[in-house]
Formats: structure tokens, sequence, C-alpha cells
């Protein structure tokens, strides 16, 4: 948890000082509606990249294949709708890098490609084995029974 705290004290007062540096050259009232803006604008590209992403997923899904991808990216999509929600300049900038496509993928490929992001076994429309190694057919128990009334 110490590595947290030096974002939680540095990241506001960078926000701070841009907003004030911001706001001594265009104004206190524009450089709140430009924090309004960007977050609306943030709001729009998550909602449209959101379902894109969902829906490549679902794709991903149908042809039994692992949505990593997908995954990691709908996770870089929350974290940049929460960063453009925090108001100020640096956060709506890192919000922005993580809901534009381009930057997005590319971040994502940087961490797939690192290693430490690995896919879990028995994901999607198949079944685990068991742990004797059998398939799913081997697990049926057959039976009879009798209904008295």
């Amino acid at each position: 948890m110490r590595f947290l705290l030096l974002p939680f004290i540095a990241v506001p007062l960078l926000e701070l000082w841009l907003l004030i540096q911001v706001g001594s050259r265009i104004g206190a009232w524009t450089t709140i509606g430009l924090c309004l803006l960007t977050a609306a604008i943030g709001l729009a590209l998550l909602r449209q990249q959101g379902v894109a992403t969902l829906l490549r997923a679902n794709q991903r899904l149908a042809f039994g294949e692992v949505p990593a991808r997908e995954m990691l990216e709908g996770f870089l999509l929350a974290i940049g709708g929460v960063l453009l929600m925090t108001p100020g300049f640096f956060t709506d900038t890192l919000g922005l890098l993580c809901l534009l496509p381009f930057t997005r993928r590319a971040l994502v490929a940087r961490l797939l490609r690192s290693g430490r992001w690995q896919v879990m076994p028995g994901f999607g429309p198949h079944p685990p084995p068991n742990r004797e190694g059998n398939d799913r057919a081997d697990r049926v128990i057959e039976g009879e029974y009798r209904r008295e009334d």
C-alpha cells in the first residue's frame, strides 16, 4: 500500500496546480466548463467503446475463444471512465488515453506481451476437465426413478 501513497498525494497536487495555471489564463468559469466538457466527451466515448468491446468479446466467446484482450480493454475502459469523472486535466488526459482505441490497444498489447496476465483454463463454453483428466461425459451418473402418487 505504500506505493499508492505517493500518487494519492502527488496527483491531487498536480491537478490543483494545473487547474490554477489554466484558470489564471482562461478564467475560472471557462476552466470549470472545460472540465465538464471533457467529462461529457469521456462519457460518450466510454459508452461507445464499451459497447464495441462487449460485442467483440461476445464474438470471441461464440467462436470458443478466450476474450483476454477484450477483458483487459474493459478493465482499462473502467479505469478511464473513473479518471474522466475525476475533475482535473491530468486525470482527464490519462482517462482519454485509456478510452482512445489506438492507445488502449497498444497498452493492452504491451500488458499481454509482458507475461504478467494469464488466462485461466476452462474459461468459455467448454467446462474444464476433472482432476483425473476425463471430460464431462465421464461425470454423468445414470439412474432410474419412479414416481409414486
